[in-house]
């Protein structure tokens, strides 16, 4: 199953403009691509301009026609009067594809483009601002994003004349523009997700610390940053707050959840990444808390309420996540139950491989005993056979005695086969052992966790795996989270060395998987290189040993 991702290819356009509205002007940041240089040939130096073909026009001229009527802003539907502070070749910084943040850019993937600053004052705070984009001079390909106070607005979009945002003064996270085309993904101050899986059900719950401040005093009235040194304070008062509200049944009873996780998220246009000990912006910082619901397998319903509404959120994001992937709604006071109901027809429990069973006694001596015992087959078949050319007769018991040789020779052959560790049976068993090390962790508290790894694994090394895998299952930009592991493959297995029943083999395997955090799923592969030291423990294949040669992220 895949979970679709939008990408706009705005961030992309030959041409970027960022807006940064301020108290008293907006200030726009353009890079100009090739492509479009004649649609802004305003800006261009008088020799270039020239050389383009076009007029002798001076650029002062052109400058002030350029903030004027090629690219001007309209405060209140009236033109600002812009200048131009700084203008010159640049590189373009490579964006994510994804969130369009800006990423180092290789030498070899440099772009030249011209950038400019042009900034628009007002002695007002005006209630709207409308952008226009070149027209006379040609149509610009711009995509364009705008910042209020250092809230993104909306997600990269494309530029049109005519795109008016209403700013509020008050809290800059509320600006937007009308068209719902124009609104961020993350436009809601509130959003709340319900995650159920085998053995668990989490409820996410993302606020505001501004939004929560309406609700309970949080220190933070007059303020414009979060101090690090508060961010204890302030999560230990919001999930205080929160602790009476957005109450959870699991299979119509009211269940009381335990908080798993609380931090501070910085949540770009399409990215959510847990920050710590960092001073933050209030506006824009908001916080995650995470609550677990242990259960019994897996439930047939969940229902959430959620009771918090006001007149800066009278709608709230949601959505239930499964196997199946999420499901969006968009709850409001007449319809405020986020429900889960189990749909899934084939749904993924934990469960174990059955591990293959070490030889048994007779295997064993099959294992020697086979060679030994098709020489005396071979030994006594010939004589049979020279006896019978001498008389022409068959000793009755040295027959019976050689084909019961021969036969049981047979059966060893066949035993030894059976357990013989070639490649496949190898393969196989690391196979089916590291998917019970994974799969354990499918399952909810550290006890029942060791319980299950005590099955596949001995010895001092059951503490080492429990902490390793734990370790390289966690999500470290993501608070913790840890992966559910969807699949394990291994690659090769070869028998390094072998002592009676303790082999020492040398293994490859990837194992991928996914977490669903924060209201979206992200995935993670990961390759390993390592010696696996496997014995018989009781009558059982277990691990006793590991060495990791090598740990990449796929």
């Amino acid at each position: 199953m895949a979970d679709a991702i939008m990408r706009s290819q705005a961030m992309f356009a030959d041409t970027i403009a960022e807006y940064f509205v301020e108290d008293d002007h907006v200030r726009l940041e353009l890079e100009i691509g090739s492509n479009d240089v004649a649609a802004f040939r305003n800006l261009l130096p008088d020799a270039l301009y020239q050389r383009l073909g076009y007029d002798d026009t001076p650029l002062k001229e052109r400058l002030g026609k350029f903030v004027i009527e090629d690219m001007p802003v309209l405060v209140d539907d009236t033109t600002v009067v812009g200048m131009v502070t700084n203008i010159g070749p640049a590189t373009r910084p490579l964006r994510d594809q994804i969130t369009g943040e800006v990423l180092p850019t290789p030498e070899d993937e440099a772009t030249v483009v011209i950038r400019a600053t042009i900034v628009y004052p007002f002695s007002e705070r005006p209630e709207s601002l409308t952008l226009i984009a070149p027209r006379e001079t040609g149509v610009a390909d711009i995509g364009f994003v705008l910042y209020h106070k250092g809230v993104a607005v909306n997600d990269y979009r494309y530029l049109s004349s005519g795109n008016t945002v209403n700013l509020d003064w008050q809290d800059a996270w509320y600006s937007a523009f009308p068209e719902r085309s124009l609104r961020r993904q993350y436009y809601s101050s509130m959003t709340g997700f319900i995650y159920v899986e085998p053995y668990e059900v989490r409820k996410e719950i993302i606020v505001r610390p501004a939004d929560i401040q309406r609700y309970v005093d949080l220190g933070l009235a007059g303020e414009t940053t979060i101090p690090a040194e508060r961010h204890d304070e302030i999560k230990a008062k919001i999930v205080d707050f929160l602790g009476d509200h957005f109450p959870v049944k699991i299979d119509g009873e009211l269940v009381k959840g335990s908080v798993d996780r609380v931090n501070f998220l910085r949540r770009t246009l399409r990215s959510s990444v847990v920050v710590d000990n960092q001073d933050l912006e209030l506006l824009p910082a908001t916080i995650g808390v995470i609550y677990i619901f242990p259960t019994d397998g897996l439930p047939q319903n969940v229902e959430l309420e959620w009771d918090l509404f006001n007149d800066k959120t009278p709608t709230i994001p949601a959505a239930t996540v499964d196997q199946a992937g999420p499901l969006p709604i968009i709850l409001e006071p007449d319809f405020n139950v986020l429900r889960w109901e189990n749909f899934l027809k084939f749904p993924e429990l934990p469960t174990l491989a059955e591990i293959e069973k070490p030889p048994t006694v007779l295997q064993s001596v099959a294992a020697w005993g086979r060679w030994l015992l098709l020489a005396l087959s071979i030994v006594l078949l010939a004589g049979l056979l020279r006896s019978w050319s001498a008389r022409r007769t068959l000793s009755r018991p040295m027959l019976s005695f050689s084909l019961l040789a021969l036969a049981i020779t047979v059966l060893f052959f066949h035993q030894h086969r059976q357990v013989a560790m070639n490649d496949e049976r190898l393969t196989q068993m690391v196979g089916d052992l590291l998917h019970n090390v994974y799969r354990a962790f499918d399952y909810r508290g550290e006890e029942v966790i060791y319980d299950v790894l005590e099955k596949s694994v001995s010895g001092e090394l059951l503490t080492d795996i429990y902490l390793e895998t734990q370790k390289g299952l966690e999500l470290a930009n993501q608070g913790g989270a840890r992966v559910k592991v969807k699949t394990t493959e291994v690659n090769n297995a070869e028998l390094l060395s072998r002592d009676g029943n303790r082999l020492t083999i040398a293994s490859d395997w990837n194992v991928s998987g996914s977490v669903g955090h924060w209201g979206h799923i992200h995935q993670r592969m990961n390759g390993y290189r390592a010696n696996l030291e496997i014995s018989e423990i009781d009558g059982v294949w277990k691990l006793t040993g590991l060495e990791i040669l090598e740990e990449q992220r796929l």
